[in-house]
């Protein structure tokens, strides 16, 4: 959707003179002091998927809101390209970059940015104004955009009315009205307070999740941004230091920087159970040879093994079932081989709620999807490592270096 290449953008009357001494490696101190230029963004590269919620991420002065306003060209940038789904916006005309930001790209601002003239109705329904819409279409698209975010019924209230959070809302259905595909968030929940910041992000999550929206959300707070981000991009001074999941930048930092940077957010509220699930050692079919899957048992370690039927879990089985069958000359795993009482969750399952569920049986906890099919398992030992950030000798904990979780068809 959006792929930004090698992007640049200097601050001054020298900006020539300081991508000179950019390129021969001065720091951007350096630079400051010979040109009186500022450093905003420094050979920053990245891309956005459709329908991804991609957060920008980093202290004050990192470049990240200049980073998204390089996105719409609300700055140009000094040097690097910008795609929005393929086009280079750098080469557009001002008709065609108003059309752009008008259909593609809608913003989101910090301090709202709403029209205190202008009922709420009216804010909402601003963008789709100036597109010059049909009435009808414009009044349908507005209800459902305040009905979107919790606004139905505040349509002819002024801005003077709202809470700082109900303006915040104001602002996101006013995107969500224009049907842009792109929405850009420019660090839209710093200004409230931690209940009401709370709550718009559940707002977003949800919305992203039911609409399929490309989203990219600037912040300063990293555990908003672990709560909320499918891939962070962690700044610093200009330049892109890290770029991953959530799962990922805690799990692997990058450098001194980040792994300082991360020292204080909460793991247990980030991690999920597709960060900690590995494939099964052992897994059985219903009506496999019984005796076949005890030696599978035995030779991979396994105490028990979860049990398929037409791809979905249906239960359990385990050594201490199968040893005396096959002794007394059961064939086949049957149902009175099988324990049908066990536990399974989501692969998005936070890992503090993951504690209670791997603490109630003996066996690995069970990831399924909605149709219940097995992705894979999670022990409470990963789930204890997890908490305690450390991985168990001989083991790394880099997502990629588990085991692959199963796919659908195994």
């Amino acid at each position: 959707m959006i792929k930004a290449e090698h992007l640049f953008k200097v601050f001054g009357a020298r900006s020539d003179r300081a991508m000179a001494l950019l390129e021969e490696g001065h720091s951007k101190q350096e630079i400051l002091a010979q040109t009186q230029c500022t450093v905003a963004v420094r050979g920053v590269s990245f891309a956005i998927s459709p329908g991804e919620l991609f957060v920008i991420m980093g202290l004050s002065g990192s470049g990240k809101s200049t980073v998204i306003r390089l996105l719409n060209r609300l700055i140009e940038p000094t040097s690097g390209t910008v795609r929005v789904q393929g086009r280079d916006i750098g080469k557009l005309t001002d008709q065609e970059l108003r059309e752009l930001r008008n259909q593609k790209l809608s913003m989101v601002f910090q301090h709202f940015a709403i029209f205190p003239h202008r009922t709420v109705r009216e804010n909402v329904g601003y963008g789709l104004h100036v597109r010059s819409v049909q009435e009808s279409v414009l009044e349908e698209r507005t209800e459902w955009a305040l009905d979107s975010v919790g606004l139905g019924g505040w349509g002819e209230a002024r801005p003077s009315e709202l809470s700082g959070g109900m303006k915040q809302r104001v602002g996101l259905a006013r995107a969500l009205a224009t049907d842009a595909e792109v929405m850009l968030m420019d660090e839209p929940f710093s200004a409230l307070d931690p209940l009401i910041r709370r709550d718009m992000q559940d707002l977003l999550i949800r919305l992203h999740r039911d609409l399929g929206r490309t989203i990219v959300f600037v912040t300063h707070d990293l555990n908003e941004a672990m709560r909320i981000g499918e891939r962070i991009m962690l700044m610093k001074d200009g330049e892109l230091v890290q770029l991953g999941t959530g799962a990922e930048i805690l799990s692997c930092p990058a450098d001194d920087y980040v792994s300082n940077f991360i020292a204080d957010v909460d793991r247990a509220r980030v991690l999920v159970a597709r960060d900690l699930m590995l494939m099964p050692p052992a897994i059985a079919r219903v009506h496999d040879d019984a005796g076949e899957v005890l030696e599978r048992l035995e030779s991979s370690g396994a105490d028990a093994s979860y049990v398929l039927e037409q791809g979905r879990v249906v239960g359990v089985t385990s050594r201490k079932l199968l040893d005396p069958a096959v002794r007394a000359g059961a064939t086949k795993l049957d149902y009175d081989l099988i324990n049908t009482e066990f536990r399974a969750t989501g692969p998005d399952t936070l890992l503090i709620a993951l504690c209670p569920l791997v603490n109630a049986q003996r066996y690995p906890l069970a990831i399924v999807d909605g149709e219940r099919r097995l992705l894979g398992t999670v022990s409470s030992e990963a789930v204890l490592e997890a908490i305690a950030n450390r991985a168990s000798e001989g083991e790394h904990v880099c997502p990629g270096s588990r085991s692959e979780p199963m796919s659908r068809t195994s």
